[in-house]
């Protein structure tokens, strides 16, 4: 079978979006590769944080994502910084990386502009991302397509190694999957709906509780035509919760016209609402059970040990083919 390695951002907000648009693809991705999924913590201090928000954003991440069925039987799940041979193969692959590779990295050069006082981190972060993939030989990177000059970085150190060391690594390859159901902001739903918008009631987290969901629901911005009618141009808000019932219903979106044909756009949000509501309720029981017992920390406890042998493996090869012995 073959792998794929999903790295995930230590933030304990999950949107409506994340789940339907990335969570769910995971939970596919389980069925049909040997998965790899961790928490990219060390990523996280390229800018400042609070010690004390990173450490619970990190189990809250992952406690969700095991709530919306992200199965630990079908995963290798652990968190970045608990294996230090991530960093240990980092440092051997930035020695065999050039400063003009990572100066150009579409991120850097956006970020750093952003940022006059940028740590060094982010300039070598995609060494220490090429090391998460490298270690375990996987074969796909399931990425956005802004994210797929990271890997393609990863191929290239990757490559130059083999080439001056020997076969070390499997090349990997960018997965970039045709995109899931993009999930609009239910006030202006021209916009991807997204963490970080600057008005909440666009925003459906998924441990908001089920009265405040409904409220944004049955908010959410439509028209005057009071037509059911998917028309992403002329309807952006009608058409957001089209995609968003037939994401849950698994329905056409031809069928949920039928299905809705005559019914007023208040009928229309209640039953988003009630779906929704339904599915997220369950999430949020699930999420609660796990948070509150000890089956995260056995998850992570053997996910560690299992990706510190392999990732040790890989060290040592490198050690010994760089000449590194006595």
């Amino acid at each position: 079978m073959k792998k794929i390695l999903t790295g995930l951002q230590p933030t304990g907000v999950i949107t409506l979006g994340n789940y339907i648009g990335a969570i769910k693809q995971i939970v596919k991705y389980q069925e049909e590769y040997d998965s790899y999924l961790f928490v990219a913590d060390l990523h996280a201090i390229t800018i400042p944080q609070d010690k004390e928000i990173l450490s619970q954003n990190t189990r809250d991440l992952l406690a969700l994502y095991l709530a919306c069925g992200v199965d630990p039987k079908k995963n290798k799940i652990y968190i970045q910084s608990e294996n230090e041979y991530h960093t240990n193969i980092a440092w051997l692959l930035e020695c065999n990386t050039y400063y003009g590779e990572l100066s150009r990295m579409t991120q850097f050069k956006d970020k750093s502009q952003k940022n006059v006082n940028f740590t060094s981190g982010l300039l070598t972060y995609p060494v220490l991302m090429a090391a998460d993939i490298l270690a375990y030989d996987v074969d796909y990177v399931p990425v956005g397509i802004d994210q797929k000059q990271h890997v393609e970085l990863a191929r290239d150190i990757a490559q130059r190694f083999n080439k001056k060391y020997g076969e070390t690594f499997v090349i990997p390859q960018p997965l970039i999957s045709k995109e899931g159901t993009k999930v609009m902001d239910l006030i202006t739903p021209t916009k991807k709906m997204s963490k970080s918008s600057e008005n909440p009631k666009g925003v459906i987290r998924l441990l908001d509780d089920v009265a405040t969901i409904r409220k944004k629901i049955m908010g959410a911005t439509t028209d005057s035509e009071m037509v059911v009618k998917y028309d992403p141009e002329n309807k952006p808000g009608i058409s957001n919760l089209i995609n968003i019932y037939v994401s849950f219903t698994q329905k056409s979106i031809p069928e949920v016209e039928k299905e809705l044909e005559g019914k007023s756009y208040g009928d229309f949000k209640t039953k988003v609402a009630d779906i929704i509501v339904e599915e997220i309720s369950k999430i949020q029981e699930r999420y609660q059970a796990i948070v509150q017992s000890n089956e995260l920390n056995q998850i992570l406890d053997e996910g560690k040990e299992y990706t510190r042998a392999i990732a040790k493996k890989k060290f040592e090869d490198m050690k010994y083919k760089m000449g590194f012995r006595r």
